[in-house]
């Protein structure tokens, strides 16, 4: 019983996410990658894993110069340790000499939210990104957090059970960037099979 409603849970977001918000990011993309941007992928918990095998498969398969904070632990935790966890990646960020050419890439469940201090780490950084007018893309699973308002493009995950909006989000974030560097447009390197 559960497994099938969890599977037909899947179907069903997969019929619902908007196509058009996935055309937007295909068109971001070609422009940063024509004007020589760079990727910043960003997530916190299951997120910051899909943050790096994306920029994988951006790297390998669509030709995109990709990073993630979080592939390096040990300046992480050297940042989160001296400066806090809310600058983590903003200070990366600035390192990395982050600028309107580029793109921050979220890959979030809720998107962050300073009131409630919940991923500011994340708000931070898309301050910082619209402090130097590089591009916001996000894939989010709820409309309320401020990825969702405070990003350039924002596919938000539609909600088809409260009880499995992480689960979905996280696997539809893999769903949505494989989709992307399969892209006819985007693909440069097709996969080994």
């Amino acid at each position: 019983m559960f497994i099938e409603k969890y599977l037909s849970e899947t179907a069903e977001i997969a019929k619902l996410v908007s196509r058009e918000k996935i055309e937007e990011i295909v068109s971001l993309l070609l422009d940063v990658r024509k004007n020589g941007g760079r990727l910043f992928f960003l997530g916190v918990g299951g997120s910051a894993g899909n943050a790096s095998h994306a920029v994988n498969d951006f790297r390998k398969l669509a030709g995109f110069e990709s990073y993630s904070p979080t592939d390096n632990v040990s300046e992480l935790t050297a940042r989160t340790n001296d400066e806090g966890w809310n600058t983590v990646f903003s200070g990366w960020l600035k390192v990395s000499k982050l600028d309107s050419k580029d793109c921050l890439f979220v890959l979030s469940v809720g998107g962050g939210d300073k009131g409630k201090q919940v991923s500011v780490n994340l708000c931070e950084a898309i301050d910082y990104a619209q402090d130097v007018g590089a591009r916001v893309i996000s894939i989010v699973g709820k409309r309320q957090g401020y990825a969702a308002s405070a990003s350039t493009v924002c596919l938000i995950i539609p909600e088809v059970n409260s009880k499995h909006v992480t689960p979905h989000s996280e696997s539809f974030q893999t769903v949505i960037w494989h989709l992307l560097v399969s892209h006819p447009d985007l693909q440069i390197n097709g996969t080994k099979w």
